[in-house]
């Protein structure tokens, strides 16, 4: 049985050793060192069933220090949705990190001065200062631009409140994470930080005629109410100044990537932003688009938003919605969050349990955890305990670096 249990472990981690040693080329790893010391093999007493991850460690954590990186999320929400929101935020709080969380205008007035209450009146959130409500609160239509402009937004913020950070993930109330904030540190120290994860292709598919021709204008950029995107005539041409591209609206951008979005110091950054005004569906081909069509930043691509999504073939507009019998495909998706969740569904109580190791109304636990109850204080926040969801994500990671050392799936 021991047997049974090691070996495939054992294979996976060599498998993933190589492969992060071969990405080198492109430099998709940054040091041998890094990924040496990131994926230890679990012995066999270690593994356990029903995902009870939350009791397993790994073994030496890398330095801690400069080298770990840290991240930057906006979490936004809309109406119904301050504690789908409340309970994200909780899951992927680390001090390390920089969180903005914005819950539009369809949502009540009384919703988001709970949330500003909420976050006024926390301990931690108030010791840290690394949760900012944008108070002022936009007009969101998803089809729309004015999605985009709200992810535009929230970089902006970002970026004037700190600039320490390496990576932008956007998400919704309704994401939630397949692994442990010292999972996702642990694993992105040993990348190069420029990279971008953004999932795209070229192939437009049935979306040229139903998402690029078509011109369409969002109510939300002129009206105080929600309202869907209604069409204009005439219908337009495919561009030929840039080539389209297209994806999912769910991205974790390099920061040098996002300042050369927000600063645009090439105009490029602006003239698609213009372009995507009257485009249907403007925040699943916008960074697509920008990220492919500069040379500079097309061999930074990774193409994938790592989330597991269960779309229709072909997809509609929203995709299934998560539940209990979703769990296992979930896990052997190897991916850092998942989409979409109804509020405290089950299923998320099972995530929580089996793979964040978190309780309810908590942080998901980490090495910077103090005081009691667990998580009520900050202690050290360069220290890092990660566990098998940092080995699940390596596999996912290493898969898509052997394709894009082989040029496969970028930008085209």
């Amino acid at each position: 049985m021991e047997k049974k249990c090691v070996c495939p472990v054992v294979l996976s981690s060599l498998v993933c050793a190589f492969v992060f040693v071969t990405s080198l080329n492109m430099g998709l790893v940054s040091s041998v060192h890094k990924f040496n010391s990131i994926f230890p093999i679990f012995s066999a007493h270690q593994r356990m069933s029903e995902y009870a991850e939350s009791k397993i460690e790994l073994g030496t954590p890398p330095p801690p220090g400069p080298t770990l990186p840290r991240f930057a999320y906006l979490v936004s929400g809309s109406k119904g949705d301050l504690e789908k929101l409340w309970r994200t935020l909780h899951a992927l709080y680390h001090p390390r990190n920089e969180y903005v969380v914005h819950l539009d205008l369809e949502a009540p007035p009384e919703e988001r001065l709970a949330l500003a209450s909420r976050i006024d009146n926390h301990t931690v959130f108030n010791k840290v200062g690394n949760v900012y409500m944008i108070n002022k609160a936009n007009m969101v239509t998803y089809r729309g631009p004015t999605m985009v402009a709200n992810t535009l937004h929230a970089c902006a913020v970002l970026l004037k409140r700190n600039k320490d950070w390496d990576w932008f993930i956007n998400l919704s109330a309704s994401d939630y994470p397949l692994v442990t904030q010292d999972d996702l540190v642990y694993t992105f120290s040993a990348l190069n930080r420029n990279l971008n994860f953004i999932e795209h292709t070229s192939n437009l598919g049935w979306k040229a005629n139903e998402r690029a021709m078509p011109l369409i204008v969002d109510p939300g950029l002129y009206m105080s109410t929600k309202s869907d995107i209604y069409l204009a005539t005439p219908r337009r041409a495919l561009p030929t100044a840039f080539k389209l591209f297209t994806g999912s609206a769910w991205t974790v951008l390099s920061r040098p990537f996002v300042e050369f979005c927000v600063w645009g110091w090439d105009n490029l950054p602006r003239t698609l932003l213009m372009y995507y005004t009257n485009f249907v569906s403007s925040p699943e081909g916008y960074f697509q688009t920008v990220v492919c069509n500069v040379p500079e930043f097309a061999k930074t691509v990774v193409n994938h938003d790592l989330h597991y999504i269960s779309w229709d073939n072909p997809p509609k507009q929203h995709p299934h919605i998560l539940n209990i019998n979703d769990t296992d495909k979930m896990i052997r998706s190897n991916a850092a969050f998942a989409r979409k969740f109804k509020h405290d569904d089950p299923v998320l109580d099972k995530i929580d349990a089996d793979l964040l190791g978190r309780a309810k109304g908590s942080f998901t636990p980490g090495a910077w955890c103090s005081g009691k109850p667990t998580c009520s204080e900050v202690g050290d926040s360069n220290k890092i305990k990660p566990g098998p969801g940092a080995e699940r994500l390596c596999q996912l990671i290493a898969r898509l670096a052997m394709k894009a050392n082989n040029g496969q799936d970028q930008c085209r």
